[in-house]
């Protein structure tokens, strides 16, 4: 699962650069229409990439796995799918409000996703188990989904706001989430 899952996630990063287009021209202006396109990338590279590092650690916890944790894992997969869509939609209409607005919900639901993993994994292995120790209320997952929540609806207002309240997850995430690593040192 973590194979197949680290597979996808590679092909997803791979197709979001591969939809960057080469501007024609050799000087710095030519790059000035493009920026949009790569500030979008820059942006669903670190999603991704977060999503990548949690999950790796939370299956490195994992040591039973059965049919509701592989569907679990694949509706994950499927959000995260999306992103190369809302990424290039959102950078070819330079951040308009309803691009922006989509690339929440994809956002929303992936952290659904991941929660509903989460939960899955939980059931699976118990809830005195390392993982359930390791998530534990989860604050980070819930507060994510609430600036979600907000961000949807202010990026129809203002795609700026809700660009910047991605960002301010994504950021929040950056700071390294040891709970699980912390949890299997222990239990090692």
């Amino acid at each position: 699962m973590e194979a197949f899952s680290d597979a996808v996630i590679a092909i997803v990063i791979t197709i979001m650069v591969l939809e960057m287009r080469v501007p024609h021209g050799v000087e710095w202006s030519v790059l000035a229409p493009i920026l949009p396109v790569f500030l979008s990338y820059v942006l669903s590279f670190v999603h991704l990439g977060i999503y990548w590092h949690n999950h790796h650690h939370l299956l490195h916890a994992c040591h039973k796995v059965d049919g509701r944790v592989l569907w679990a894992n694949t509706h994950l997969l499927f959000w995260l799918s999306l992103i190369p869509f809302v990424t290039g939609w959102m950078g070819e209409n330079h951040f308009a409000r309803h691009t922006v607005a989509l690339y929440g919900v994809i956002l929303l639901m992936s952290a659904i996703a991941y929660y509903i993993l989460t939960l899955t994994l939980i059931g699976r292995h118990g809830r005195d188990s390392a993982i359930a120790r390791a998530l534990g209320y989860d604050v980070k997952g819930k507060v994510s989904v609430i600036i979600y929540l907000l961000a949807i609806p202010l990026a129809l207002v203002s795609s700026w706001i809700g660009g910047l309240l991605y960002v301010a997850v994504a950021v929040m995430w950056l700071v390294p989430d040891r709970r699980i690593e912390d949890v299997l040192v222990k239990g090692a």
